[in-house]
C-alpha cells in the first residue's frame, strides 16, 4: 500500500481544521498579507464543490491551480504565525493528494 494519502483521506484529515483556521488567520493576518483574501475564496470554493459532490470526487484542478499561484507553490511568508503556515501545509497536501 502507498504511503501517499488519498483525496479523501487528506479531505478527512484536514478539512474541520482548515474550516476553523482559514477565516482566523485571513481575519488576522489579511492587512499584511492581502493574497489571503483570495487563498479564502478559493478554500470557500473548494469547501462548496466538496460538499455538493459529497463522495464523488470534486473537479477542483482550476481551484488548485490558482491556489499554488497566489501562494507562490504554498510559500509561507517569513512573518505569519504558525495557523498561517498551517493552513498552506494542509492546503499543499489536499493539492497534492488531489494530484494522484
Amino acid at each position: 500500500m502507498s504511503n501517499k494519502l488519498t483525496f479523501n483521506m487528506a479531505r478527512e484529515k484536514h478539512f474541520k481544521t482548515l474550516e476553523q483556521y482559514v477565516p482566523i488567520v485571513e481575519r488576522v493576518h489579511g492587512g499584511n498579507h492581502s493574497e489571503f483574501h483570495e487563498v479564502r475564496k478559493v478554500f470557500d470554493t473548494i469547501n462548496k464543490k466538496i460538499k455538493e459532490t459529497g463522495l464523488e470526487r470534486p473537479e477542483l484542478n482550476e481551484e488548485f491551480t490558482k491556489l499554488r499561484e497566489i501562494t507562490d507553490n504554498y510559500t509561507v511568508p517569513g512573518d505569519v504565525c504558525e495557523s498561517y503556515e498551517a493552513v498552506y501545509n494542509m492546503l499543499a497536501e489536499l493539492d497534492q493528494a488531489y494530484q494522484v
